[in-house]
């Protein structure tokens, strides 16, 4: 079964959606299962350089009080994922152009799921600034990739097009928020649903 999963290594949502597949996958043992990571960005606008956390949390909610009420909801779900997630140690928000570049590049080497891992976890529990080059080399770095290789495409202007690209065609099929997770292209299931809702779609598979 192929899995499409529209998500943006930002959104707290996905990354606990993509834990909660995980626990789905774990259910249904056996599935042949093809998970590809499909590019889009919550703010395609961001600065190249990204923007102060602080402010951009304040230009979104209105209120760093409303700001913090949210991020303690969303730290409470994850955990009770079994994820860390520790949004007080985020300073910036990031551009996620090259984080989604760098998950394309993985791609090639059959590293693309341990890479968009990486990414989230170097984000929400230890807020790094993943979309800086250097902390895009050392991720890549540790899940294997060769530095110097990985240097030269983020580098050049490789997939950059091909990026945004993605990120509008999943817009005009209607995808407006994510995660979304679309199975066999023919069914979406959007947001970051219980592990229970995934079991018809992966029940399916399993009787085809």
């Amino acid at each position: 079964m192929l899995i499409e999963i529209y998500a943006d290594f930002v959104c707290p949502w996905c990354y606990i959606g993509k834990g909660r597949l995980e626990q789905a996958l774990a259910l249904r043992p056996g599935i042949p299962v093809d998970i590809r990571w499909m590019p889009f960005q919550l703010n395609p606008e961001q600065p190249s350089g990204g923007m102060d956390r602080a402010t951009y949390m304040i230009a979104k909610f209105g209120s760093l009080e409303r700001a913090r009420q949210l991020s303690a909801m969303v730290e409470q779900a994850a955990i009770k994922e079994g994820l860390t997630m520790r949004l007080d140690l985020i300073r910036r928000t990031p551009n996620t152009i090259n984080a989604h570049r760098l998950v394309r590049f993985a791609e090639r080497f059959g590293r693309a799921t341990e890479m968009a891992t990486t990414l989230f976890t170097a984000h929400f529990t230890l807020g790094l600034d993943i979309g800086t080059m250097a902390t895009l080399l050392d991720l890549a770095a540790g899940t294997g990739l060769l530095r110097a290789e990985t240097a030269d495409y983020l580098e050049s202007e490789a997939d950059i097009a091909a990026i945004r690209s993605s990120d509008q065609q999943a817009r005009q099929l209607g995808v407006q928020a994510v995660p979304c997770f679309v199975f066999d292209r023919r069914y979406a299931l959007s947001g970051a649903q219980e592990p229970q809702a995934f079991m018809p779609f992966l029940d399916m598979a399993r009787g085809q």
